[in-house]
């Protein structure tokens, strides 16, 4: 297996990723829109050895109080149903660790399984200051709303209201 940025041949792969491996297509329907919209920081696959994608990772940029502190939005997180269960997904997300670490990127946030995400170290947002609109919606559960320092010390000083991309209200 390969794991690599995307390049511009697997754009229709990745949309078809992501409505294989998603119960709605809301999330090649947001993906696509980021796209177009030249909303994404980073977006990289994970390839079978024969070079089919059967992973996809992405992160955007959320900004905090509505400026801009170079943290990133790890969403979606997608593989083939075929290839779960294998790490596919944990290995996505650490070379966009590192990718996002090594282009000076400061933070990372999530909305997702507590229990899922602790692994990469991610923590609770909310008792450091750092809230989402979701915190407040009932549809996820306590702690879903994540972050993640990627340079030390980037949350020294901040709280307030971390928002994600418009394209995550559509």
């Amino acid at each position: 297996m390969q794991i690599r940025t995307e390049a511009p041949a697997d754009i229709l792969t990745i949309d078809s990723l992501l409505k294989n491996a998603f119960p709605s297509k809301d999330e090649a329907k947001l993906v696509r829109a980021l796209r177009e919209n030249s909303r994404f920081t980073l977006s990289v696959v994970a390839c079978s050895d024969e070079g089919q994608v059967i992973g996809h990772a992405l992160f955007t940029p959320v900004t905090l109080d509505g400026e801009d502190f170079g943290w990133q939005g790890l969403a979606p997180v997608a593989v083939h149903p075929q290839y779960r269960k294998q790490g596919i997904a944990e290995q996505l997300i650490k070379y966009g660790f590192d990718s996002l670490y090594e282009l000076g990127y400061s933070a990372c946030v999530v909305l997702g399984d507590p229990n899922y995400y602790a692994r990469f170290g991610f923590q609770d947002g909310e008792p450091m200051g750092l809230v989402s609109i979701y915190n407040s919606m009932p549809e996820y559960q306590a702690g879903a709303f994540q972050v993640l320092q990627l340079i030390e010390d980037c949350f020294t000083s901040k709280a307030g209201l971390v928002e994600y991309s418009p394209e995550f209200n559509g």
